[in-house]
């Protein structure tokens, strides 16, 4: 049992080979946190590490007593009022408006294994050797209310994941105004804060910033995790880079509205928070009733952030993504979005799916245009019944047509959404989430529908159900491509207002839960207008994630190197696009477009009827290619080597989990002239074993046998014509550029 429990001390020490996580009941009841981080020897009482201190205007519960105040001590679940100023992780109110709260510990369990959370998504375990958990019983007598904190340690992952239950038994109830999912009271500020920031096109750039008094968040209150943050953060020492030093992850399963906030009290004590972000978030509950937090994940590396990303690689893709797309090789795929938008019929379509065949695709997905009347971005939304004049078979005739190819079929849809020209929008326009007595906002020509009702749900669960019930469909791409803005429920009544964004997401996750449980072998990849939500959650219902719109290559270097601190290649959608990109109209070669793809679950999104014989060959090349390596890709060990973010080059690596193999790519974004020698650091590999390095494309393929400790520590030259290197690959020279090495150990 990882986890124990000191009867004389009061202290519960969740712990396993990597990380100590140390818990400690406090003399008025309340829970203080003693320690988080690299593992410690267990002893009995850890008490000397509470620290009661006298401060002038601080609030002392204890009459007679100046050394005990909640303002000073660092605790697992604060509240606001009774003794502590600083952001709470709690706030409820009782009907009189008393704010006043004192919950205290009543009750624990530790048991092995790890439950799931009704209604959303969490990590799970396979067997209950894989984790322990801690549950701890908070309750204010007076409230008549239960807090449950529930702790889960992995027995061989540097993981410690939280949440927290609301239980309610006041006759006149209570309401919750605040509810983070877990909170962290370090002892110092001496760390920098990561944040994943950007923007439509520019998602998930990693931000750094030095800790500073105050508070410093990053939230989203868009009703989806966002473009603009990522419900992620991460705290790390000042001398912390890729491959040393301490770093904290901390990441929250949950695709709504977030909060993800650092606080810097006057003595250096730094607090983090992460949960349900509070703006319009008000949950009455009655005798009975109770309230669920969504999920937080710790990570703790102290051999830095490359090990912490590799953590919640693996975590995610091994113990957050489920069904049998979980392990299974992702199929390599064209989407005609690119190549023809909107203006399509079925023998364009099927001209596509034909040259695709030819080249060894195996998955063609029809993307939006293919319902209603749905010949432009303001129509149609929520009439999921094929359009006739485009498809004279519907999606039924067509998809057969492309299996009958020898491909499988996959299909776009935007169940969130409606326009106003459409058959749902008149018959049912209460169903926007919008209050329709006012003026409301439009994006993209298109309107929020409330998935806080669950006939919303059901109507659009049943369109959908009957497509995927008729037609042999493999693969949905599900998108979502405008955040909310006037949220409000119609038809409902003010107590249910403060609900509603929350019940959204419910109704989101439960949409997915009933079509995955349907449709167990269709692969569900999420979207919302690109990377707007890729987030933890999403994950556990979608394996996979469109990362991006901007298909541009080198732009995608940056967007997908910021995107792998948390999330693993296996989740990144990624395909080659047209040159010039029909983005930014930047253009590239094939070769890199590729090599920026392969990491990834690689496709292909341009109009291959327009190729060239030779382009053709060469795509033909990029596919046996990715099917000879998408195991290693998708389930090996990634390792950021140079960041797109520091200058003019980039290198990442993956290397299988045995080490038997890897690939490594270099990219350069501009063309030097003179330039420098370069040379590129491996990482994750054995020093003493020896590895055959060899180029996967382009003109020199052979650079012999390596050792580990040489290919880290000395380097391995990317250096080329550029840099004075007579004859050293001088095909491709060019701004966005790239190279790709394969190595396998040999002894």
């Amino acid at each position: 049992m990882a986890i124990r429990f000191h009867q004389t001390s009061k202290e519960f020490h969740l712990y396993n080979e990597k990380i100590s996580y140390i818990i400690k009941i406090l003399e008025n009841g309340q829970l203080g946190h003693v320690y988080y981080g690299k593992r410690i020897t267990d002893r009995e009482d850890f008490g000397y590490l509470v620290e009661y201190v006298s401060r002038d205007m601080a609030p002392y519960p204890f009459e007679g007593r100046s050394n005990f105040s909640l303002e000073h001590l660092k605790q697992e679940y604060p509240a606001f009022g009774s003794g502590d100023t600083r952001y709470p992780a709690f706030e409820l109110e009782s009907g009189d408006g008393s704010r006043v709260v004192d919950f205290k510990y009543q009750s624990h369990e530790i048991y092995a294994g790890k439950k799931g959370i009704e209604g959303l998504p969490s990590v799970y375990v396979e067997n209950e050797n894989e984790a322990d958990t801690l549950e701890v019983v908070l309750e204010d007598a007076f409230l008549k209310t239960r807090i449950i904190l529930s702790y889960s340690i992995f027995s061989d992952r540097p993981v410690i994941t939280r949440h927290a239950k609301f239980a309610c038994e006041k006759e006149d109830g209570i309401t919750l105004l605040n509810c983070m999912s877990g909170c962290l009271d370090l002892p110092d500020m001496e760390y920098e804060m990561v944040e994943l920031a950007g923007a439509w096109g520019r998602e998930r750039y990693p931000q750094t910033r030095k800790l500073g008094y105050g508070t410093q968040a990053v939230y989203s209150m868009r009703g989806c995790s966002s473009h603009q943050f990522n419900p992620f953060l991460m705290l790390k020492r000042s001398n912390t880079d890729e491959h040393q030093g301490e770093a904290i992850g901390c990441s929250l399963i949950y695709s709504g509205d977030f909060l993800a906030q650092v606080e810097v009290d006057n003595f250096d004590v730094t607090r983090v928070v992460m949960g349900i972000h509070p703006n319009e978030f008000r949950w009455e509950m009655a005798k009975g009733e109770s309230f669920q937090t969504p999920e937080m994940v710790m990570v703790y590396s102290d051999r830095g952030m490359n090990q912490m990303s590799r953590t919640f690689h693996d975590l995610y893709r091994t113990r957050l993504a489920r069904g049998i797309w979980r392990d299974k090789a992702r199929p390599i795929l064209i989407n005609n979005w690119e190549a023809t938008y909107f203006d399509f019929n079925e023998e364009k379509i099927l001209r596509i799916a034909e040259k695709a065949k030819e080249i060894g695709v195996e998955l063609f997905v029809l993307d939006d245009g293919w319902f209603g009347k749905r010949n432009k971005d303001n129509a149609s939304l929520g009439d999921w019944y094929p359009n006739l004049n485009k498809l004279p078979g519907g999606i039924t005739g067509l998809a057969r047509k492309i299996e009958e190819m020898g491909m499988k079929f996959g299909l776009w849809f935007e169940p969130e959404m409606t326009n106003k020209d459409s058959d749902l929008f008149r018959a049912h326009p209460d169903w926007l989430l919008a209050d329709i007595r006012r003026n409301y906002c439009h994006s993209r020509n298109q309107y929020v529908l409330d998935f806080s009702k669950s006939e919303v749900v059901d109507y659009i669960y049943g369109q959908m159900r009957k497509i995927l019930r008729e037609a042999p469909v493999s693969y949905i791409k599900w998108d979502m491509n405008r955040a909310f803005s006037e949220v409000f429920s119609n038809g409902n009544d003010r107590t249910y207002q403060g609900k509603v964004r929350h019940n959204y997401i419910l109704g989101v996750y439960s949409l997915y839960e009933r079509l995955i449980q349907e449709f167990p072998d269709v692969l569900f990849e999420s979207c919302a207008s690109g990377g707007a939500r890729f987030d933890p959650g999403m994950l556990y219902y979608a394996p996979q994630t469109w990362t991006s719109d901007d298909t541009d290559a080198v732009e995608r270097i940056k967007i997908q190197y910021g995107t792998s601190y948390v999330y693993p290649l296996s989740s990144m959608g990624s395909h080659v696009s047209a040159s010039p990109n029909h983005q930014i109209f930047r253009s590239t070669s094939l070769e890199t477009r590729g090599n920026v793809a392969y990491f990834g679950t690689f496709g292909y999104e341009l109009d291959i009827t327009k190729l060239t014989e030779k382009e053709l060959e060469q795509m033909k090349e990029q596919i046996t290619f990715m099917k000879q390596h998408r195991d290693l890709i998708q389930k090996g060990e990634f390792y950021r080597l140079e960041s797109p973010f520091k200058g003019n080059q980039a290198a990442w690596e993956v290397v299988a989990k045995d080490g038997s193999e890897g690939l490594m790519a270099y990219f350069r974004v501009r063309q030097p002239i003179q330039g420098k020698l370069e040379r590129i650091y491996f990482s994750g590999l054995e020093e003493t074993k020896a590895y055959e390095v060899r180029e996967c494309f382009g003109e020199k393929t052979d650079f012999g046998v390596h050792y580990g400790d040489e290919l880290m520590y000395v380097g391995f030259s990317v250096s080329d014509c550029s840099s004075g290197l007579v004859g050293v690959a001088r095909t491709g020279q060019g701004d966005g550029y790239s190279r790709l090495f394969h190595f396998r150990k040999v002894n």
